[in-house]
């Protein structure tokens, strides 16, 4: 075993904790060391770290702030295109409205100019009709007529308009009518009224005695057989029968001496010969009267004048007279062709005329 070791030295209480003090001291020195060092350490990365941030932060605001510099320059394009959008809409919109104006102006035009026309061809037919009736009536003649009436159904065929519809149907009934109504014979009858008016002269009248005593001798040997065909006897001599007559005649003569007969008009018995010529000339005034309505067409007034003229001849005249039965027959026949003679009018196609007219 080696030299003993000294023995211990016994240590002073005072130095002990003083050297234990000073290794405390370092060891907190070198901890407050290691923790500056890695506080310092960790401030560095955070500084770093944190300028990194920082960066990042600039770097965003920067975007941020040009994206809302962007942002601003399309949010104010958009607002201008908006507003543009919008004054455009709003010239659109005006133009729209105004153009749906003149569109409805166009159409009143169109339909007042269509109403106009129709118009205009309902009366240019209206007064083209009645002018042919007049021409008609003058001429006596349905040519007018016709002509008239095929040029209207032509020109509202062309027109085509369906409220025209019923004045086509309406001139096609007056066409058919008109085809089936038979032409009178004018000149005819104003020939016989002429006769008539120069017969008036000849009429007997119902108080000549002698002269309805001489008509009566005349139909009554009328009646009779002829001397050529009656058997004559042979023993009769030419003075026998100019007695044979001569007694005959004084006979007549005597029974008109006095006549007992009935009177069934008394005023044409007390006629005098002063009022038979006026009578005569009035007979005549009223034939040519009636004459002078056929001439113009006005069948209402001729048709008067003949049914006068008529009521005077039965009236005043002998009815037992030949002529004035043949003048009686003459102005029944001229009273019937006066009836039968009137033209056709065209009432239905003017009413319906008048009808399309009216915008019914």
């Amino acid at each position: 075993m080696s030299a003993a070791s000294p023995p211990p030295t016994a240590r002073h209480p005072d130095t002990v904790p003083a050297h234990r003090g000073s290794q405390g001291g370092k060891a907190l020195l070198y901890g407050v060391g290691t923790i500056a060092v890695v506080a310092l350490a960790a401030s560095g990365l955070l500084w770093q770290k944190l300028s990194t941030i920082q960066e990042t932060l600039a770097r965003q605001s920067q975007d941020a702030s040009a994206q809302a510099i962007e942002a601003r320059a399309i949010a104010r394009q958009a607002q201008e295109q908006v507003t543009e959008a919008s004054a455009r809409l709003t010239v659109q919109e005006t133009r729209v409205s105004e153009v749906a104006l003149q569109r409805s102006q166009l159409e009143e035009l169109m339909q007042s100019l269509s109403r106009s026309r129709d118009e205009n061809l309902v009366v240019d037919i209206e007064s083209s009709l009645r002018l042919a009736q007049q021409q008609a009536q003058l001429t006596g003649s349905l040519e007018p007529l016709i002509a008239a009436l095929k040029s209207a159904q032509q020109r509202i065929e062309r027109a085509a308009q369906p409220r025209l519809a019923p004045v086509q149907r309406a001139i096609t009934r007056d066409l058919e009518r008109i085809a089936s109504t038979s032409v009178a014979d004018t000149a005819g009858l104003l020939g016989r009224l002429d006769d008539l008016v120069r017969q008036v002269d000849d009429l007997p009248l119902q108080n000549a005695v002698a002269q309805a005593a001489a008509t009566r001798r005349m139909n009554a040997r009328g009646a009779m057989p002829s001397p050529s065909e009656a058997p004559a006897p042979a023993d009769r001599t030419w003075w026998q029968a100019l007695l044979q007559r001569s007694w005959e005649v004084v006979r007549d003569e005597a029974r008109d001496l006095v006549r007992v007969s009935r009177i069934d008009q008394p005023e044409a018995i007390l006629v005098s010969p002063d009022q038979a010529f006026f009578l005569r000339e009035n007979l005549k005034l009223k034939l040519l009267n009636a004459r002078l309505g056929l001439l113009a067409r006005q069948s209402e007034s001729a048709r008067a004048d003949l049914a006068a003229a008529s009521a005077a001849l039965n009236k005043y005249f002998d009815p037992a007279s030949r002529r004035t039965q043949g003048a009686a027959t003459v102005l029944q026949q001229a009273q019937a062709h006066m009836k039968t003679a009137e033209q056709p009018r065209l009432d239905e196609t003017l009413s319906a005329l008048a009808t399309a007219a009216a915008g019914r």
